[in-house]
């Protein structure tokens, strides 16, 4: 390979990863679905209506998780059907994630919760990990 075709190859190569770690990287952290669920999913979906690229991870445990069981509404506003918020927000890129800890804690199955949701081994750790290693900020609502 040549001087200028290995410069072209090195210099698209830093311009595409410079464009990957410039992207915004975003965890929203939830552990009460009841004063933090509504909230939060209003915030994910104003910060895509603001910065559609962001990448938006919402990692929940203990009572977090709750809003995102099969059937789960806001107490407050029971009109608001979370799993329909939830889809709008998987449909825009943002993964849901719940604790399995809390999971054994609690005495709940995965077939108890909607099918946009995934299931890592444990939420702290999960939020740490893509806060110190990925380069992740961090929100709680």
């Amino acid at each position: 390979m040549n001087r200028f075709n290995r410069a072209l190859v090195l210099g698209v190569g830093l311009a595409l990863g410079a464009a990957a770690w410039a992207q915004d990287k975003v965890v929203y952290h939830i552990d009460s679905a009841e004063t933090q669920a509504t909230k939060g999913l209003r915030n994910v979906r104003n910060h895509l209506d603001v910065a559609p690229d962001t990448q938006i991870v919402v990692v929940t445990h203990a009572d977090g998780v709750d809003f995102l069981m099969e059937g789960a509404k806001d107490r407050k506003n029971p009109d608001i059907d979370y799993a329909a918020l939830v889809s709008a927000l998987k449909a825009r890129g943002v993964r849901f994630e719940i604790c399995e800890i809390t999971l054994r804690n609690r005495n709940l199955k995965k077939e108890q919760f909607i099918m946009d949701a995934e299931f890592t081994p444990s939420g702290v750790a999960r939020v740490g990990r893509l806060q110190a290693r990925e380069g992740y900020a961090y929100i709680k609502p």
